[in-house]
């Protein structure tokens, strides 16, 4: 112990002699260990914690998939509920929930909740108990129970101040009056990124109770459920997705007319971890190479100023070793510095992880899920210690080990001589130097490489047409309900309302609505039935999407009409039913036909059919996401197929945002108790469903321009070392006629020479392990020659600039002051 605080004094002592030197390899190591800091934290609150619900490793989600029908996740009937609790062995508990948006009045302004309803065991099953009151009883589940609610610590806090007698307190929605029986306790939450409700509860702020009818067992329509499970103790997931499938083929077998062959329909079980991190895994993976580089390029940069330093201080290790100091006891000395650098170097990085994820969640996407669980822990921490020390080991070896490699009586004759007898400026004695630069230069081709793919697919993507003119258009969601909305003429007078309304209004061009907002997490589809189609053998139905439109929605959105007409106020409720398909399902449907005039049935073969013509064809718009296509689609009219939720849509002549204010207005003139939920531009929701990748690509491109900065700093630092040590060589050279420009290009041309053997590797390594980011990418390829001719080209200019200013300190050498001084 007594020597190794000697050996810090001594550390300490040396630090402070060299404070440039000190101050670039703490800096350089604080990169690159914050970066790995922050993404580890990032990565350990999502990958690594568990979920904040009780037995959360047992905890699973089930998604209903027919893929044979082009429907890879779909939720649950109330049959399909019943028929997993009662055949699944391998599940302890399966509970049920559905979720959407409400409206919640009385007690200040109207305003539309989250609203998850659930089975009674749900909220036990997740380990919650309330803060105060109850949670839901068995007796809650029955029809005709009382209406109760649930509030969240957030709703009772925001809507209702915190008041402390809530419990007991009537509260309205929908029009409909329930009672508090209980509030949740602080932190607990049922968010979309758990559970994705159909439709699209973001955050759980009311639970209610679902009521199950007599024949809930029996109904095997409406699709519309959620269903969480927990596994049984010892029960694998590989068991518990063996006994599903057992289930799920006894059902297509059972119920063949629901669950066609060509369905082969699938219950899929999820661990509830996967399903909140799934999708986000290998980016996060991918973030973690490019740190984890951004941290091998700072400490080949350290390497090598402690490789200079350690050439610097030769006499001084070769006198300790003359009075008797061992190999070993120098390593260890040299060790001791570069791991003492390398933890203050990792407690400048921990404070710059804390500066890093506060902007990260100030600035990352809502997308990004467990978002505001991210932060600097123990776990982070000793992480951050753990690489510190590794670090410092790792960039420190080398140096030691060569420094004690030193010949004692050369070094000690070469120094009374001064650096003549040092290594020649091209010699074998650099190499070592050489190899780092070249090591650091292909790391940074293959993190600069990954960021341009990122990049240039996130490019592509903004560039993908959805279908649809976004510009200048306003949208909001809208629920009509409540006993003032059951009569549906009601309902499609208030809308026509609403219309002219807001077409009034000044810098107004048209509005209308939808009952699926395009690239806004938002899908409706159902089996149809095609007059004059034969279905191949097996075949009982196919699917599509459905869409319900009022109003001048296609102009709105200025979605093309291709043939035909669209819908007019001569489509009535009763009037002969009526249909626009778009121009995929068309192609799908009649190739080489007329479209127009053929009609279609909602619904199977098994079911009566209500046919509607087929009247126009309108263009193929983007609905799930830009790098996805849609499933064939049909458009009805609200006045047919009546809808009390719509999307708003308001084109505009002028910024749709400065109307935001007049629409309220306009809102509150038609039913002050109907909120405006979700006021965004149409620009708005795309930036939204491209904010996770976003977020990932300007992550990569910062740590891509860490990693060439370091290079860049590399390749300068030995070129200037290596340019100092061969003083008298180009003294020499310069004395017998070599010019300025032939010195000038003798360096930058040895530096080129390890600049372009860099970058060959790092390409050579990049097009071998771009491949593994294929699925990450849209419209570009992972050996994409562009980017990688451009990338390979950044490097050349960047390590020719920082070549270049020690080439030119070394063509103005004076030969006879270098020679004098040798």
């Amino acid at each position: 112990m007594g020597t190794l605080v000697r050996d810090l004094r001594y550390a300490l002592r040396a630090f402070a002699k060299s404070p440039g030197f000190t101050a670039a390899a703490i800096l350089s190591l604080a990169i690159g260990i914050g970066a790995n800091t922050a993404i580890f934290s990032i990565t350990s609150a999502l990958l690594l914690r568990p979920l904040p619900y009780k037995n959360a490793d047992r905890l699973v989600i089930l998604w209903n998939s027919s893929p044979g029908l082009g429907i890879p996740r779909d939720w649950f009937s109330t049959a399909q509920y019943f028929d997993i609790k009662n055949n699944h062995h391998g599940l302890e508990q399966v509970a049920l929930a559905i979720g959407g948006n409400y409206n919640l009045t009385g007690d200040g302004e109207p305003e539309r909740v989250g609203i998850i309803r659930v089975t009674s065991n749900l909220l036990p099953m997740l380990g919650a108990q309330p803060a105060q009151g109850r949670l839901f009883t068995p007796d809650d589940d029955r029809v005709g129970g009382p209406n109760v609610a649930i509030l969240s610590y957030g709703m009772w806090a925001r809507r209702y101040g915190s008041i402390p007698n809530m419990i007991g307190r009537t509260i309205t929605i929908n029009s409909h009056p329930y009672e508090v029986v209980g509030i949740m306790p602080k932190g607990f939450s049922l968010p979309r990124e758990v559970l994705p409700t159909l439709y699209g509860a973001e955050q759980s702020d009311i639970f209610l109770p679902i009521p199950m009818p007599p024949d809930a067992a029996d109904v095997r329509g409406h699709e519309d459920y959620n269903i969480l499970g927990k596994l049984r103790p010892g029960v694998s997931l590989q068991q518990a997705r063996a006994e599903m499938d057992t289930i799920t083929a006894h059902l297509r077998l059972s119920h063949p007319e629901v669950y066609p062959a060509n369905g082969n329909l699938t219950f899929v079980i999820l661990p509830l971890l996967e399903q909140v991190v799934g999708n986000v895994r290998h980016t996060l993976w991918l973030l973690l190479a490019a740190v984890t580089c951004v941290l091998l390029i700072a400490c080949v940069n350290v390497a090598n100023l402690l490789l200079s330093r350690a050439m610097g201080r030769r006499r001084e290790i070769a006198v300790r070793t003359a009075v008797g100091a061992s190999a070993g006891r120098i390593i260890r000395q040299l060790l001791t510095e570069s791991v003492l650098l390398a933890i203050c170097g990792g407690l400048l990085g921990v404070l710059l992880a804390f500066i890093s994820i506060h902007w990260a969640r100030v600035l990352g996407p809502q997308s990004v899920p467990r978002l505001n669980e991210i932060g600097i822990r123990g776990d982070t921490l000793f992480f951050t210690l753990l690489i510190s020390v590794a670090s410092g080991i790792l960039f420190g070896l080398a140096p030691a080990l060569r420094i004690a490699r030193l010949d004692l009586l050369k070094v000690l004759k070469d120094s009374d001589r001064g650096s003549a007898g040092g290594s020649a400026m091209w010699g074998r004695g650099n190499n070592l130097r050489r190899l780092l630069v070249i090591a650091e230069l292909a790391i940074s081709v293959v993190v600069l490489i990954a960021a341009g793919l990122l990049l240039r697919s996130f490019i592509r993507l903004q560039h993908v047409s959805p279908g649809f003119n976004p510009s200048n258009v306003l949208t909001f969601e809208l629920t009509m309900t409540g006993d003032k909305y059951k009569d549906s003429q009601f309902v499609l007078a208030s809308y026509h309302q609403l219309w002219e309304r807001l077409e009034s209004l000044p810098g107004a061009v048209s509005a209308g609505g939808i009952s699926s907002l395009p690239l806004s997490a938002m899908f409706a589809w159902g089996p149809i039935t095609v007059e004059g189609r034969i279905p191949p053998p097996g075949e009982k139905f196919i699917n599509a999407d459905e869409r319900i439109t009022s109003g001048h929605y296609f102009e709105a959105m200025q979605i093309p009409l291709l043939k035909g007409r669209l819908f007019n106020d001569h489509d009535t409720p009763d009037s002969p039913r009526v249909l626009l398909v778009d121009e995929y399902m068309a192609q799908q449907l009649w190739p080489n036909q007329d479209p127009l005039g053929k009609r279609i049935s909602l619904g199977d073969l098994a079911s009566k059919p209500e046919w509607a013509t087929v009247v126009g064809v309108v263009g193929r718009i983007k609905q799930d996401t830009l790098d996805t296509d849609s499933r064939m689609a049909l458009y009805m009219p609200q006045s047919q197929f009546i809808s009390r939720i719509m999307n708003v849509v308001l084109r505009t002549n002028t910024d749709p945002a400065s109307l935001a204010s007049a629409v309220n207005h306009e809102l509150h003139e038609l039913d002050h108790d109907l909120p405006v939920y979700r006021l965004l531009t149409m620009q708005e929701r795309i930036a939204v469903s491209l904010a996770r990748r976003r977020f990932s690509t300007i992550l990569l491109g910062v740590f891509a321009g860490l990693a060439l900065a370091l290079a860049a700093i590399g390749i300068y630092g030995v070129m200037a070392y290596l340019v100092n040590q061969g003083t008298r060589e180009l003294g020499i050279r310069m004395a017998l006629g070599a010019t300025q420009s032939t010195i000038l290009g003798l360096v930058v041309k040895q530096s080129m020479k390890l600049a372009l053997f860099g970058i060959g590797v790092g390409v050579l390594a990049a097009f071998i392990f771009s491949r593994l980011m294929s699925g990450l990418l849209f419209g570009v390829t992972s050996t994409d020659p562009a980017t990688f001719a451009a990338t390979a080209v950044l490097l050349v200019v960047v390590a020719l600039i920082a070549s270049y200013i020690p080439a030119r300190r070394a063509a103005r050498i004076d030969p006879m002051i270098s020679l004098r001084s040798e």
